[in-house]
């Protein structure tokens, strides 16, 4: 889906599908097809962006490339045997296309042979000068060499990671010391230089970091989730180098080699305590980098920037990325999922119990996805062992059952009558917990709608002269209809005393 937001948005900027078919590696006629698939949807880039995955799958189905034709088939069988003899002096295409034509009378004419024959080429073995457009590409990398700081509390040198990053157009450097290169301080680096340029590339190109693409391939290397999902919120791709393609990165390793020169030496000469300061110097080192002037050119890195490439940059969005990490989980029968760093537990809609979700969680927040789907958002808490419950997340049943308190209980009985509602209290109170007493509650409160408000009070009343609590004893009084006598006697009482502890006489037969 990632890739399908990619090729959308950059046909949307305007990119020639030949480019857009360069840059994301997909097939053109694979990419035809998405283009005109968005086309027909009727909906702008903006509208199909904030669609979930899963919408997006179903309006972009993935396409089935078309078999070639026999004669097609034909012709794609001799370009190995073409492209050994053009490296022959004095052969031409057009004497291969004649040679072509002599043994298929009705083969493709000179045009569509040449047409293909660069199609093929490019797939075998793609070559391309790189000229670097405005405001198109951040190269990303880490120098081989650390810088260091000394730890204040050992004082050791405390080893330290270097970012760089440059522009391709008018290779503006950003240099900055990080603790490691994973993809935690990946992400800062690239967040932070993209703060520094004051804009966003088309694209960012790491030269295969195992923090932002998870698997290296030629042709479609598999992107680190969260490093995607930050380039997605800053609204641009994801671009790897390509292994053992020495032109893909040689922008960012001789931008390397300069800051050897440039920032390294001027750096190596302080001491430092903390990685603050030795950013702080780095920066003053990097400023005298950018702003001197180009060899053999009457300008300056910054100069350049200013002039052709700060206007071709997107515009930052209005808030900084936020590093999410992912886990996935079955939800559990009373329908929460647990998130395990923290031992905590999150509801989810109860129809989604005994599915695998996958929690996506922040600093702030857990998203429970299903399916593409997020179905359910909870602000995060660190308590272990505590449930964070959204009500309407609920089956109706449980939903009532979670809202059971003693004053609930206490506010029914009182809307009946202050006996009723002293009696319930009584039955609260006898318990060792008050959870332990609100099935009685329950079925002492639901008489009023077997045999009236009245006859429950009265059965209230005379059950607090006898001083036992509990729903069989209203159950009893009922039965017996002692409520519907003006005043208890000795033929009155009930025939032995009714507690939840006592079986009965007919138990030990």
């Amino acid at each position: 889906m990632i890739k399908i937001r990619q090729i959308l948005r950059l046909h949307t900027q305007g990119y020639s599908k030949l480019k857009i078919a360069t840059q994301t590696g997909v097939a053109r006629n694979t990419l035809k097809k998405y283009i005109t698939a968005f086309a027909a949807s009727g909906l702008s880039f903006e509208q199909i962006n904030v669609l979930s995955d899963k919408d997006l799958e179903d309006l972009f189905v993935k396409p089935e490339d078309k078999p070639l034709s026999e004669k097609l088939r034909a012709l794609f069988s001799l370009f190995p045997a073409v492209d050994k003899d053009l490296k022959k002096k004095g052969v031409t295409r057009q004497m291969l296309w004649e040679q072509y034509r002599q043994a298929h009378p009705d083969g493709l004419g000179l045009t569509q042979f040449k047409q293909y024959y660069a199609q093929w080429k490019a797939q075998v073995n793609p070559t391309m000068h790189m000229e670097h457009k405005a405001g198109d590409k951040l190269f990303i990398d880490f120098a081989g060499d650390k810088l260091h700081y000394i730890n204040s509390q050992n004082g050791q040198p405390q080893p330290v990671e270097v970012f760089v990053g440059v522009l391709g157009a008018s290779q503006l450097t950003y240099v900055e010391g990080v603790m490691s290169q994973q993809k935690e301080d990946l992400i800062a680096g690239c967040e932070n230089s993209l703060h520094y340029y004051q804009g966003v590339p088309a694209a960012i190109v790491p030269d295969n970091l195992k923090s932002a693409v998870t698997r290296s391939s030629k042709y479609e290397p598999t992107l680190n989730e969260t490093f995607a999902d930050f380039a997605n919120h800053y609204g641009t791709a994801v671009l790897p180098a390509r292994a053992f393609r020495p032109r893909d990165k040689a922008l960012v390793e001789n931008a390397v080699r300069l800051i050897y020169s440039r920032i390294y030496v001027k750096v190596r000469a302080g001491r430092y305590y903390s990685l603050a300061e030795l950013n702080a110097a780095i920066r003053e080192a990097l400023e005298a980098h950018n702003n001197a002037l180009l060899s053999g050119r009457n300008y300056s890195r910054r100069q350049q920037f200013e002039e052709i490439e700060r206007a071709a940059l997107m515009p930052l969005p209005a808030m900084r990325y936020e590093l999410k990490k992912q886990l996935f989980a079955t939800v559990a029968k009373n329908g929460h999922v647990g998130l395990g760093p923290d031992k905590h537990y999150y509801s989810v809609p109860y129809r989604f119990i005994g599915k695998k979700v996958k929690l996506l969680y922040s600093r702030h927040t857990v998203e429970i996805y299903y399916n593409y789907e997020r179905i359910a958002l909870h602000r995060r808490s660190k308590a272990p062992y505590q449930y964070t419950t959204d009500k309407e997340h609920l089956a109706s049943t449980h939903r009532f059952v979670s809202e059971w308190t003693p004053e609930r209980f206490a506010d029914w009985a009182g809307s009946i009558h202050e006996d009723v509602r002293l009696y319930v209290l009584k039955v609260l109170d006898r318990k060792q917990h008050p959870e332990q007493a609100y099935k009685s509650c329950m079925g002492i409160l639901g008489f009023a709608k077997k045999v009236g408000h009245e006859r429950l009070i009265k059965a209230c009343q005379r059950a607090l002269g006898y001083g036992a609590y509990n729903y069989k004893t209203i159950q009893k009084i009922l039965e017996l209809q002692l409520d519907q006598k003006d005043a208890p006697d000795e033929t009155d009482q009930l025939s032995m005393p009714l507690h939840d502890n006592i079986r009965g006489g007919q138990y030990y037969q």
